[in-house]
């Protein structure tokens, strides 16, 4: 019976295979302008239609468009990319990164149902990294992109921002149906302030004699008072763990972020950083000791005067020392962001360290390069060209700033005052011990209050006790966005791989290595994650490659 049907198959073999084939070619695509195409059509769908002048984060539109997603995501699998040069395969990478942000907030992260801080509207500043921290909706009331008093065409943007906040407000409650107790009870406070700080937009010039604007403020005020009072009404209710648990987390970490550790890896290496950070701040110690102490600015003339000098120090130190090309924007960026003198008693961790030496923190600045070059030079890629979604830029962004820290003092930056190289180890230890607190914390092992403790305790000098704000906002942050807490330290251990990777390319191929090259050329790639930058410059590839699934 098996030698009777056995050329049959092959007969149906023969008559089936070649079509499949004909059918899989013409769903496949080697075109990269295919690939732009369908990224602006995963941008369009990305964004929400709106529901009664907001957007719709009801679970009814979720599901509704739950078919064109997973849609898109096929359009995206079929593109087959293997002869591609690797800049245009990163990209592929990245908007595949996106779709998988966007599965794992619909699936697990939910923050339109478990996190009231994602209804916060009005932003008075601008992020340091390229979009907010944190999930954010997306009709946000951006007050520092306005100058006061107001034009005509300004006006309108404005009303039209703010007549989105009521609205939103009120579907809050629609939505809001989660059970993170500690994610409720710390939005409680964001809403709150978002309420004074729209009554804070009256006293601004041109605002008070525009009745329509102060009518338009006022239901929004009112509005959010109105969230703020139902959210503290219904938190005896909300019993449920905040963090999304070890799994999840790791998921999340390799899939959306492109960081190919876990959660276990990630506890061992800011386990690791922040013993290296304690004994190499007590060597520092150890070998400065009959030097003179850093003493503080104690005045708005001193401050200003420390300040100015340690931009020029840290501008004249990359430029001279061949560090990275030192373009024109960097020092109208730095200079926007200089800081003000704040009395002793009021400083947060980051201020007290730059009333000693403000170049640990300015070097941290680099963020105000990047984001200037994003300004002034865009990126060729339109899908590099603006901000990636979910925070995806986390450890290319937070990374290399806090790598450069370290960086530039072990390349020279701190040879006229040897001091100064104990703030940088103090750094370092408070973002592995506040991104350690936020592991245990998504792990549901801690609370934030305890991964707060971690934090608190095990910054160095005790320059975490002494302005809370600094601490809540913090491990907030983190609990709301998997990842970000680590994301200093993990990036920061990214690039020196990337790094070492880079030069010793050059050294096999027998090069000359110069630092600048190697700055230049992650500057000219945009703020992708560090494994794909790594990708970029040497060919390797250092995160996991991860089909999409149904």
């Amino acid at each position: 019976m098996t030698k009777r049907l056995f050329p049959s198959l092959l007969l149906l073999l023969a008559i089936f295979w070649p079509s499949e084939q004909i059918v899989h070619a013409q769903n496949t695509s080697n075109d990269y302008s295919e690939l732009v195409n369908i990224f602006k059509e995963w941008r369009l769908f990305e964004t929400p239609p709106m529901r009664d002048g907001a957007p719709d984060y009801t679970q009814a539109n979720f599901e509704k468009r739950e078919l064109d997603f997973k849609s898109l995501q096929k359009k995206l699998q079929a593109i087959d990319t293997t002869s591609w040069p690797i800049p245009h395969q990163v990209d592929w990478r990245i908007v595949h990164a996106e779709m998988n942000g966007y599965d794992f907030n619909y699936r697990t992260l939910k923050p339109w149902v478990r996190d009231p801080a994602f209804y916060k509207s009005l932003w008075m500043a601008r992020s340091d990294v390229p979009a907010h921290e944190g999930p954010t909706h997306h009709r946000t009331t951006e007050l520092w992109m306005y100058d006061f008093p107001l034009s005509n065409e300004a006006r309108s943007r404005f009303l039209t921002d703010l007549s989105v906040i009521a609205p939103l407000n009120t579907q809050a409650k629609l939505n809001l149906t989660g059970n993170a107790r500690e994610l409720w009870i710390a939005g409680i406070r964001d809403i709150k302030t978002q309420s004074k700080n729209l009554e804070k937009i009256k006293a601004m010039p041109g605002v008070a004699k525009d009745r329509k604007l102060m009518a338009t403020l006022q239901e929004a005020i009112d509005s959010t008072d109105d969230l703020a009072a139902w959210l503290e009404s219904e938190s005896d209710s909300k019993t449920g763990p905040s963090g999304i648990g070890k799994e999840a987390y790791t998921w999340y970490l390799q899939n959306v972020h492109l960081v190919s550790l876990s959660w276990e890896d990630e506890v061992i290496l800011l386990k690791r950083e922040l013993a290296r950070a304690w004994s190499a701040l007590t060597l520092e110690e150890h070998r400065n000791r009959n030097l003179p102490k850093l003493t503080d600015a104690s005045s708005p003339e001193e401050y200003l005067k420390l300040a100015n000098a340690a931009a020029k120090s840290l501008l004249k130190f990359l430029e001279e020392n061949g560090m990275v090309t030192v373009k024109d924007y960097f020092e109208p960026a730095l200079q926007e962001h200089l800081g003000a003198f704040v009395p002793k008693d009021k400083r947060n961790f980051f201020w007290i360290t730059a009333h000693y030496d403000p170049r640990p923190l300015y070097s941290h600045f680099y963020h105000w390069f990047e984001l200037a070059r994003m300004d002034n030079e865009p990126h060729e890629s339109e899908i590099r060209r603006g901000p990636l979604l979910y925070n995806i830029f986390d450890s290319r962004n937070e990374g290399t700033a806090t790598a450069v820290e370290e960086m530039f003092m072990d390349a020279g930056l701190y040879d006229d005052q040897p001091r100064s190289r104990e703030i940088v180890y103090i750094m370092i230890a408070q973002r592995a011990a506040r991104g350690l607190g936020s592991l245990y914390a998504h792990a549901n092992e801690m609370t934030m209050e305890e991964a707060g403790t971690i934090h608190s305790e095990y910054t160095p000098r005790g320059w975490m006790k002494t302005e809370k704000e600094l601490l809540l906002f913090e491990q907030h942050l983190y609990l709301r966005q998997p990842g970000y807490g680590t994301s200093y330290i993990t990036g920061k251990y990214l690039l020196e791989k990337t790094l070492a990777a880079f030069a010793l390319n050059k050294e096999r191929k027998k090069e000359i290595f110069l630092m600048k090259d190697f700055f230049d050329r992650l500057n000219s790639m945009g703020n992708i994650p560090i494994s794909l930058g790594q990708w970029e410059m040497t060919g390797q590839k250092s995160f996991a490659e991860r089909p999409i699934t149904d």
